[in-house]
């Protein structure tokens, strides 16, 4: 199986020039032949490539001969592959959430490009990149195979990464636990069923400096210094964000991957839920989406079984001692009594079990469960 490895680089004054002479070059390649392919129809690769051929020798585009050609072609590889999955989606072959034409790319967002065996080379602690030069990554960790690709990127906040694609061998460890349900909350972003809790890190003092800069960005004026020099400080403050959630999933994930043998989640409406304007901002903070993709790519790395029960499971409304089912309860109502059965719950926990019982095929039998009786709330 594959992986991504990705490691922080500091280029020289030099070889920025270079990069973003590159990236420049890539994204002109990538906009000429979307607009070629949007005035009629997808030429498809091979015609675009030998567009980029010709083209390369007008003196409009000359200045593309400057560049190494191995990322001007998988620039446009990878619209081939956007397209494909574009009209995949509008067949039926591909499910998920909707997809459109691809779109040009613009100078202030994150920028890369992409270079292959011919393009570049590992000569131990440096890469060297084609037309670029040796830049020297931080090796926070060894790379496990030699790497078939590098990306170089550049994200919104002038930060320079280097993303290897390599081939891993699947991990084998024992698993402590045969298998864990997991209800996904915003005060809490994780309740297991065995009764364990993760919480998030905060990020409200990030998010207030966020909205200061955003009031500050939209007084001031368009193309200037000022509102650059402040874009690129809320593109650090969110990048902030984004580093400590992704190091907190990632290690929450593991841990749960590696200590059960099969992980069952349930299968949530983010896009809808996000529609909630009163709520939308603290589920993206979140990353629900981001915890599920985690923990379905290292069941695969661990040899774990991912399972997710369906969204219209009653795991809220329902006792997970006696199978008695109560209804919808209100959100505030956090601690519940079941009457049936005597048993007091916790919401949250409730839910997870449930969630286990139905992803295990032990779920109680709602029809069967008797519905005459009430429950009260508890106070939290």
């Amino acid at each position: 199986m594959k992986e991504r490895y990705q490691f922080r680089i500091y280029p020289t004054d030099q070889q920025r020039q270079s990069l973003a002479q590159l990236f420049g070059c890539v994204r002109v390649v990538w906009n000429d032949a979307l607009a070629l392919s949007k005035a009629s129809k997808y030429p498809g690769y091979n015609s675009l490539a030998k567009t980029l051929t010709s083209t390369k020798k007008t003196e409009e585009r000359q200045w593309l001969n400057d560049v190494s050609s191995v990322p001007l072609q998988q620039s446009l590889k990878q619209l081939e592959a956007a397209y494909k999955n574009y009209f995949d989606f509008l067949k039926g072959k591909r499910k998920g959430k909707k997809l459109g034409q691809p779109k040009f790319k613009k100078r202030t967002n994150s920028q890369s490009a992409t270079f292959v065996k011919s393009g570049f080379s590992v000569k131990g602690k440096s890469v060297y990149l084609a037309k670029i030069g040796n830049v020297n990554p931080i090796w926070s960790r060894e790379l496990p195979s030699e790497p078939s690709s590098v990306t170089v990127i550049k994200d919104c906040a002038d930060r320079y990464f280097l993303s290897f694609v390599v081939e891993v061998q699947p991990i084998s460890i024992d698993a402590k636990n045969q298998s864990v349900g997991i209800d996904l909350g915003i005060k809490t972003l994780a309740v297991m069923s065995n009764g364990e809790t993760a919480h998030s890190p905060s990020y409200k003092k990030l998010d207030r400096k966020i909205r200061k800069l955003q009031r500050k960005l939209a007084r001031q004026q368009k193309d200037s210094k000022r509102r650059h020099k402040t874009r690129i400080q809320i593109a650090k403050t969110h990048n902030q964000i984004a580093d400590l959630r992704k190091d907190f999933l990632h290690k929450l994930s593991t841990k749960i991957v590696s200590e059960n043998q099969t992980i069952i989640l349930e299968d949530l409406n983010v896009s809808g839920l996000v529609k909630n304007r009163k709520l939308a901002r603290a589920i993206s903070q979140q990353g629900w989406y981001e915890f599920r993709a985690l923990c379905e790519a290292k069941s695969d790395k661990y040899g774990r079984e991912f399972r997710v029960i369906s969204r219209w499971e009653p795991t809220s409304q329902v006792c997970s001692s006696c199978g008695f089912k109560w209804g919808k309860l209100d959100l505030k109502v956090r601690t519940v009594q079941c009457l049936n059965c005597g048993t007091e719950h916790d919401r949250d926990e409730n839910a997870a079990k449930n969630i286990e019982k139905v992803g295990t095929g032990h779920g109680h039998d709602y029809k069967r469960a008797r519905i005459d009786r009430k429950t009260t709330s508890v106070a939290s």
